[in-house]
């Protein structure tokens, strides 16, 4: 069997609790040991998997947009093809940091010269596909791949080890939860999170997360206020290191993330995955990703309307957990696995192919000794 190489370059883990190393981690742990037999039309063969090495693959996947990446293009180029995950764009951007101008248009310029250096680029939401081209990036080269979670991390626990959950995270166990996790930012929802907790104070809020970007995050200040003079039925826990967060979603009845912009949330996945519902807000970039598989409201009116509803509607709890768990199954490890290997399929067919254009365009000499060079 053929071997090629599949190098990925990531510097995720330089900011913790962000969405966009949990998506890296866990598509490692999906495709790990499992590109060993692709079925091409040449015959099987083997993708092996190096992380941040220093040697180029014939596909190198790079998941960051960190300048010592984009300056090894050439070079990544010279040896197989660049993929680049798309992770956000300007416009996201802007409502995450807070940058000067001057270094704010900066990075925008270089984002965009990233993306489009890229052979291919993978997105996990395909509204961001059409955004894409507006930048003059040719839509064909922009695969839409879906986020995904292990289901052997992320499950379901029944109402006893609930109740046990709560205890230890001094949490009431027989009180109606709600959850959370993201960065402390603005577009997050947060400030209106705390807002629906003082509405409800039968109910308990979790937050689980902190400023991943320090004071240059969206609204540090205010929010910097709020985790200081908040109600007595909100908890902000901070930073949760990923081995931990199952337990975040097991110990709530509901998961709620009032976020105003959003690409493809790994913590919707992860509800979904243990089994909880999810309420969104009413975004037109959930509908092509999550369409039926969620609750959603348009403001905290209705947030605090489906939440009391919730509480007392066992019938209405159901089918809104029966949403989410058609999700899961949608979502699965098989067909997000598929999806991956049918890219990467299709990268070393078209890396393959470059290699052996690159040959016969190589000149090749004879020398007057009859050998050749």
């Amino acid at each position: 069997m053929k071997e090629y190489r599949l190098n990925m370059l990531s510097r995720a883990d330089m900011v913790k609790g962000q969405g966009v190393l949990s998506a890296y981690e866990e598509e490692l742990r999906l495709i790990s040991g499992r590109l060993d037999r692709i079925h091409g039309d040449s015959g099987d063969f083997k993708l092996n998997i190096s992380i941040n090495d220093k040697i180029d693959g014939d596909i190198t996947h790079i998941h960051t947009v960190n300048p010592e990446f984009f300056l090894r293009l050439p070079a990544i180029k010279s040896k197989g093809i660049a993929v680049g995950s798309v992770h956000f764009l300007p416009e996201t951007v802007d409502q995450s940091l807070h940058l000067p101008s001057v270094a704010r248009q900066a990075f925008y310029s270089y984002l965009i010269s990233f993306y489009k250096s890229m052979d291919r680029l993978v997105t996990v939401n395909p509204c961001f596909i059409p955004k894409l081209a507006a930048y003059g990036i040719d839509p064909q080269k922009v695969t839409f791949i879906p986020n995904y979670v292990s289901g052997s991390a992320f499950s379901t626990v029944d109402r006893r080890q609930v109740k046990e959950l709560r205890s230890s995270w001094g949490l009431d166990p027989e009180r109606f939860t709600v959850v959370c996790a993201g960065q402390l930012q603005t577009r997050k929802g947060v400030l209106e999170f705390a807002q629906i907790a003082k509405a409800l104070p039968q109910m308990q809020f979790v937050w689980a997360g902190d400023f991943a970007f320090g004071g240059m995050s969206d609204g540090h200040k205010e929010l910097e206020k709020l985790l200081h003079d908040h109600s007595d039925n909100l908890h902000f826990t901070g930073l949760i290191e990923r081995a931990k967060m199952p337990q975040l979603y097991q110990l709530g009845d509901v998961m709620l993330l009032p976020s105003y912009d959003e690409l493809f949330p790994m913590t919707v996945l992860e509800a979904m995955s243990c089994g909880k519902p999810i309420l969104l807000r009413d975004l037109s970039l959930y509908q092509v990703i999550l369409d039926g598989y969620y609750l959603k409201a348009a403001d905290n009116r209705q947030f605090i309307a489906q939440l009391v509803q919730l509480s007392r509607d066992e019938a209405y709890y159901a089918r809104a957990c029966e949403m989410s768990a058609r999700g899961n199954r949608f979502y699965s490890e098989e067909h997000v696995l598929g999806m991956w290997q049918e890219f990467y399929h299709l990268c070393l067919q078209e890396s393959l192919q470059r290699q052996s254009e690159r040959r016969r365009r190589s000149p090749v000499v004879q020398l007057a000794g009859g050998g050749w060079r």
